[in-house]
């Protein structure tokens, strides 16, 4: 046998985590927002006999209180923490309130944009793709940011689905599912760069426009010249296309009005029909310092066991040994319909206080927005602090943040509004990014219209002011804002 055909065979040992199915029940729970929850939980009482709505009981009024010194209880959780287990807490205690102190009108009048997730789901599900592929789009959907682009690499979504969603894909079936994703509208949601979200937009436009030979230049442009064009480099690609000086300049024309942030813009169109969105949680600011958090599961049922259900169960259970065929059959029929009721009562619990918990942490961390409601005041914060102060994993941390809102003193934010990246200045403070897109737009609305600032220009003020910042990233901070290259803001 020749060396080029030898067969060789080992042995690798390797830990693949497996998540059960009540704790697949829970991290699907917990990515719902209030609305989607509410729905689930009145489909599982349709289908699930042994699970019932708790009826004519009025909640108590308790809040979790979050003290001036947040410091004295960084491990505790308020009310919850007088109880030994999660078992043990009144479900009253993971309620939303009937009231807050100053009292909550019935209904929370408030409108708000609507987040792209729900209409992108909507496109998927016109659809044709079988459970496990919808399940798959599902959670690249989940996975877009705000502008509609997946920053995450298809390598780690594969991972993600294996380990926390019990789910074994490839990265050519992902890949395909994508793709799918990327036929919705608007064009470019879906994309992994700018790049691609560029060139779905071009091909898009190209397929209702076939003897455009404009879009053929601008698709070479993004895809041979991408370095180049962001540079504004245009000698250099007007010498390798060889074309005339009319045309190209008509081609960049075009391609400038293409969008970057799909998933912003529709947003926007969205949030001008001033459709209702429902915060997940309540927050209360006094005039003492103290904070006080709630969820607001106004709307969604209080669960418990059917009690016929349950003695059924019991009774059942006592003649196991002398029962028939039949009497066994039944016997199995009511456990798995209560084993399952008690399944998704712990899941929404389980959900409630991981919010609760979650929510607690950020407001620890950004207390000087709660109280003052002042954006400047927010401070650096990614998935990992709240994380590390919870001690749940980021992955969980992410699922919470994700399409959920949160009404304050202020007015309702996203999650994600607390989260953003930090930067050190000179003299080694820290503050948020959001904090620099802030000056940087201060920069851009008192300057000279006539002669607006290049991003080179606005580095170098940047710098002056103590924000040592490389062009490229002014450019992407300011591509972030929405604010157009300085040639088209005269």
């Amino acid at each position: 046998m020749s060396p080029s055909s030898r067969q060789i065979q080992s042995q690798a040992q390797q830990q693949v985590q497996t998540l059960s199915p009540q704790q697949i029940l829970a991290v699907r729970l917990l990515e719902l927002p209030a609305v989607e929850l509410e729905d689930r939980i009145r489909a599982e009482l349709l289908e699930n006999p042994a699970l019932e709505e708790v009826k004519g009981e009025t909640q108590p009024d308790e809040l979790l209180d979050t003290a001036a010194d947040a410091d004295n209880d960084k491990n505790e959780y308020d009310s919850l923490c007088d109880y030994s287990t999660e078992d043990d807490i009144p479900d009253y205690k993971l309620q939303e309130n009937n009231r807050s102190r100053e009292g909550l009108p019935e209904e929370i009048p408030f409108s708000e944009a609507v987040s792209f997730y729900e209409t992108i789901r909507e496109q998927l599900n016109e659809s044709d793709l079988n459970e496990h592929q919808r399940e798959l789009a599902e959670y690249l959907i989940g996975s877009l940011d705000d502008d509609g682009l997946l920053r995450k690499s298809l390598t780690s979504i594969e991972d993600e689905l294996a380990i926390y969603v019990g789910i074994n894909t490839t990265l050519p079936e992902l890949e395909e599912i994508l793709g799918v994703i990327q036929e919705f509208d608007p064009p470019g949601i879906g994309a992994r760069s700018l790049q691609e979200c560029l060139l779905i937009q071009i091909k898009r436009k190209k397929e209702l426009d076939h003897d455009n030979k404009l879009l053929d230049i601008e698709q070479r442009i993004i895809t041979d010249f991408y370095e180049e064009f962001t540079r504004k480099h245009w000698e250099k690609i007007l010498k390798k296309l060889d074309i005339d000086d009319d045309v190209f300049e008509a081609a960049i024309a075009d391609i400038v009005k293409l969008n970057p942030r799909p998933g912003a813009s529709l947003g926007e169109a969205i949030g001008r029909n001033m459709q209702q969105i429902v915060p997940d949680f309540i927050i209360e600011t006094y005039d003492d310092g103290n904070i006080t958090i709630s969820l607001n599961s106004r709307n969604t049922p209080e669960l418990t066991l059917s009690s016929d259900f349950s003695e059924m169960l019991d009774e059942q259970s006592k003649n196991k040994t002398a029962q028939s065929k039949e009497g066994k059959e039944a016997y199995l029929f009511l456990k798995q319909k209560v084993d399952a009721a008690q399944g998704f009562i712990d899941a929404v619990r389980q959900r409630q206080n991981t919010l609760l918990v979650t929510m607690k942490a950020i407001i620890e961390l950004q207390r000087p927005f709660f109280l003052d409601g002042d954006e400047s005041l927010l401070r650096p914060m990614i998935l990992k602090d709240v994380a590390e102060r919870t001690g749940l994993d980021i992955s969980t941390i992410s699922r919470v943040s994700n399409s959920k809102y949160a009404q304050t003193n202020y007015g309702i934010y996203p999650l994600k509004y607390f989260f953003s990246d930090g930067y050190t200045t000179e003299d080694g403070e820290e503050m948020s990014v959001r904090e620099i897109r802030r000056i940087l737009k201060e920069c851009i609305d008192s300057e000279d219209k006539k002669k607006p600032l290049t991003d080179d220009e606005l580095a170098e003020i940047l710098k002056e002011k103590g924000y040592p910042i490389a062009r490229r990233t002014v450019a992407k901070y300011r591509q972030q804002l929405n604010i157009p290259v300085a040639r088209l803001r005269k």
